[in-house]
């Protein structure tokens, strides 16, 4: 019997844990410069929609975390993480440092920062 495959196309978003809509709101907008989706639905708890280039990437739920937030790994490499392109890497490292966010850089040398946003959520950031 043949297996068929799926054809994947990509992946659509990336949900994460927030605790304070208004401190997620900042991070990703003011600091990181990306887009909030102003067409998030109204569901039973809130949160935000940020877009990552042209389409929602990231879901920030206001929800009770399951998971600890003590003992994660001081660097965002080793932990869960989702990794986002830019094309100036130089330009986001000003933001982060202006607003005072501590990030790390790729143990294997490549192009790649990892950081935390206000809820410990990992991010890596490499340059395309």
């Amino acid at each position: 019997m043949t297996q068929q495959s799926n054809e994947f196309l990509g992946i659509d978003h990336h949900s994460i844990i927030i605790q304070d809509v208004e401190k997620s709101r900042h991070f990703y907008s003011d600091i990181l410069g990306l887009e909030i989706d102003t067409n998030r639905p109204d569901l039973s708890f809130d949160g935000l929609w940020v877009k990552v280039g042209n389409q929602q990437a990231i879901h920030c739920l206001c929800l009770k975390n399951p998971d600890p937030l003590e003992n994660r790994p001081e660097h965002g490499g080793r932990d869960r993480h989702v990794c986002l392109v830019v094309n100036d890497m130089n330009t986001l490292i000003d933001s982060l440092e202006q607003h005072y966010v501590d990030y790390t850089r790729s143990k294997s040398g490549r192009q790649a920062i990892f950081f935390r946003d206000p809820d410990g959520n990992a991010i890596e950031v490499k340059q395309v």
